[in-house]
């Protein structure tokens, strides 16, 4: 079974997929053998650990040289974060979306807003067309990638965030979208609004109101994400970590 076999399977069963969100190739082989079933790049962790803000600017040849090298130390799927694809139009997207596919991932989140400042909505009809124009391109060129499709009205606050992003999720389903990710989505019944809207499976990340994983599996939610938090909290503890040391002046704090 490939990689991709794998990882739409985990989306399809009992259990919601809890996914281990990586930031360079030794974080993905400690998630990996925590016992991660499936491993991806948050996208915010990896800029952020290279030096980068998020949004795109991250070099997209480093991101395929640092999604390759992580592929090749792991026995689990992995996924890519592309945000908007980085290029405006479906041609540089298809290339972009090709290196990965050769790098090896078996899945890519692609988002439905434009990376700012201020990060843009793109008009659903717009992004749909965009969404087919993958799913085509895949298909006539036998290449198999898990499409989740992110769609970022909870993200930004709309006050229509849950009719917009119902309207959406039936327009990507409609597009060839494998599973749907909902970011900052908390409310126990937008979730369960939301997972009844679609066949596919829904992602949710982790946010401080995100119900617990027991609640999430009984609103029927499929994949789990931890975005950059844990990138987030190594980083703050080595803050700690290393003021500890100049105000203790020893060793101890790390030995």
């Amino acid at each position: 079974m490939s990689y991709y076999e794998t990882f739409a399977r985990l989306h399809r069963s009992p259990n919601p997929l809890l996914l281990g969100n990586c930031w360079d190739v030794d974080s993905a082989k400690i998630l990996a053998e925590a016992g991660y079933k499936a491993i991806g790049f948050s996208s915010h962790a990896l800029a952020a650990s290279l030096g980068y803000e998020d949004g795109e600017q991250l070099p997209f040849d480093l991101l395929v040289r640092m999604a390759k090298r992580t592929v090749g130390v792991l026995n689990v799927p992995f996924t890519v974060d592309m945000e908007g694809g980085y290029s405006r139009t479906i041609d540089g997207i298809l290339a972009n979306i090709d290196r990965l596919h050769d790098a090896g991932v078996a899945g890519i989140n692609l988002e439905d807003t434009i990376p700012g400042p201020p990060r843009q909505v793109q008009p659903a009809d717009d992004f749909k067309k965009i969404l087919s124009a993958v799913a085509n391109h895949l298909s006539r060129n036998n290449r198999q990638l898990f499409l989740n499709i992110r769609t970022d009205g909870f993200l930004l606050d709309m006050p229509t965030a849950l009719p917009e992003t119902l309207t959406r999720i039936r327009a990507y389903e409609n597009a060839g979208a494998d599973g749907i990710f909902v970011p900052c989505i908390t409310d126990r019944q937008d979730i369960a609004t939301v997972v009844t809207a679609t066949a596919l499976p829904i992602n949710v990340m982790c946010m401080p109101a995100l119900p617990d994983f027991d609640t999430l599996e009984l609103l029927g939610v499929k994949r789990i994400s931890m975005g950059p938090f844990l990138f987030s909290k190594v980083h703050d503890h080595t803050g700690q970590l290393a003021k500890g040391i100049l105000t203790e002046k020893n060793f101890s704090s790390i030995i």
